[in-house]
């Protein structure tokens, strides 16, 4: 004779025992949305192969082969499908089958697994970069990262108000034992981590949010043993985030005069500050010991770490290309010119590019600003002039000041002019798109800095329409910012 069995409908829910199981159907979910975006990803991983390109993240950068750009000629996925389907899952892990006015353990057991998710995807050497093919850097998918974040918030805020709700129902004190205390605790850290992650927050408490972060793992590793698994490790380095741009292209086949590994740092925080406050020390200790001549380069020892990121769309498989930057964003679109031209000029179009027409726009608040990069230009300017690359070089100032425009050193078919709205001119170009491309070769959009430049570019190519994109051959469009 069986066993007599309790009905249901008189069973205790034992959070305990049922809400792990959930843990690990949600943990199932969403490996398995990372494995099909892998799998989808496999033919722009073999292309990027084919081109040596997917693996310059990981092996790094070469002294003796140059660095190589992370091309793919796929598109960025819109992110809005993925988010829903994520807090889907999320919500549908937290409320299925579960008592969670009477016993809001769920929420907290779903907030644990969202760690996984957003260490994954705020590391920068992640696997997953080099699995998703070239142009899915981190930078790429630390949205990711952020919308994993706010989930586990969500769910320990859930957690946390239904239990304190009950609580006070039952008159019973918030803070006791060092489970409520550590619980309450790492409620509030969340909190903060939320507050610190806002982007006008981020950019002055960056360092509060990553020890916030360490600082809420270690109260809720107190808090509930399910937790303790969870480490972190971490150096010095955690609390310094200094990301420069390549700004030329591999020496193998760039046109600059003296060709090299260049990067780009802008005097603008306190890392780069000092950086340029010693380096322009030890030039003035090396001149006034009559050492040097002129403002020559100091030896400084550094760590580099990368190449990460690249572009999502290659210049090469399109005939027409606009660049367009604000400021320092075109330290971006300059590297990107230097290495399509040399590929079509040096090289030879040698992976068959097809490169024939290029329009190059650089918005800048003062003529002084062209001084940055003037010597470049010449260089790319006068290696394009004697090819069949059709290059356009427009510099738009976006402030009227008092300076002398005939100070501007030649760069070869540039257009130096004043203008109030550099939005403007980027869609004045954009819409001209169709009679640059009448062979329909199809036109490649790259726009890098600022947001709201970036954006407008994003807007100018949106209205032209899926008729005018078939027309003219197809339109690939990549944005980049550089902006925490």
């Amino acid at each position: 004779m069986a066993a007599p069995v309790v009905p249901n409908s008189f069973q205790i829910y034992n959070s305990y025992v049922e809400d792990p199981k959930w843990q690990i159907k949600f943990t199932i979910t969403w490996c398995s949305g990372i494995a099909l975006a892998v799998a989808v990803s496999i033919p722009s991983v073999i292309l990027g192969l084919r081109h040596g390109r997917s693996l310059k993240g990981i092996a790094g950068i070469s002294e003796t082969d140059g660095y190589q750009s992370a091309h793919s000629d796929g598109r960025e996925p819109p992110p809005t499908t993925f988010l829903l389907a994520y807090l889907t899952a999320v919500f549908v892990c937290i409320i299925q089958d579960a008592p969670l006015i009477s016993d809001p353990n769920r929420a907290g057991f779903l907030a644990l697994p969202q760690f996984p998710v957003v260490f994954l995807f705020a590391i920068k050497n992640s696997i997953l970069s080099l699995l998703l093919g070239p142009g899915n850097g981190h930078e790429k998918l630390n949205f990711i990262h952020g919308m994993a974040g706010r989930a586990m918030f969500l769910a320990a805020y859930i957690h946390g108000f239904l239990w304190i709700r009950n609580r006070l129902q039952y008159e019973l004190a918030i803070l006791g034992p060092h489970k409520e205390t550590s619980g309450v605790a790492s409620l509030d850290l969340l909190c903060i981590i939320v507050l610190t992650s806002l982007r006008p927050v981020r950019r002055l408490f960056h360092e509060c949010h990553i020890l916030t972060y360490v600082a809420s793992v270690v109260a809720m590793c107190y808090h509930t043993p399910y937790a303790s698994p969870l480490r972190v490790l971490f150096s010095n380095r955690v609390f310094e985030s200094h990301p420069f741009t390549i700004l030329s292209a591999p020496p193998s086949h760039s046109c600059l005069s003296s060709p090299g590994f260049l990067l780009a740092v802008r005097n603008d925080g306190d890392w780069t500050r000092a950086l340029n406050s010693y380096t322009q020390g030890e030039q003035e200790r090396l001149r006034i010991n009559n050492t040097s001549e002129g403002d020559s380069g100091t030896f400084v020892q550094v760590m580099l770490d990368g190449p990460y990121g690249g572009s999502s769309v290659d210049l090469g498989l399109y005939e027409s290309a606009f660049l367009i930057a604000g400021g320092s964003g075109v330290t971006f679109t300059l590297g990107l010119l230097d290495d399509i031209v040399g590929r079509c000029v040096r090289l030879g179009r040698s992976q068959g590019e097809r490169t024939r027409r290029i329009e190059f726009i650089w918005c800048i608040r003062s003529f002084g600003q062209i001084e940055w990069f003037t010597a470049m230009l010449i260089d790319i300017a006068t290696a394009a002039s004697n090819s069949t690359i059709d290059l356009h070089i427009y510099m738009i100032i976006t402030c009227s000041q008092a300076c002398d425009p005939e100070a501007v050193l030649h760069i070869p078919n540039s257009i130096v002019a004043l203008s109030r709205l550099a939005e403007d001119s980027i869609n004045m170009q954009c819409d001209e798109s169709q009679k640059l491309t009448g062979l329909g070769g199809g036109v490649a959009v790259r726009a890098s800095d600022p947001e709201s430049l970036t954006r407008d570019a994003q807007n100018a190519v949106a209205r032209l329409g899926l008729t005018m994109g078939m027309d003219v051959g197809g339109i690939g469009l990549h944005t980049e910012q550089f902006t925490l």
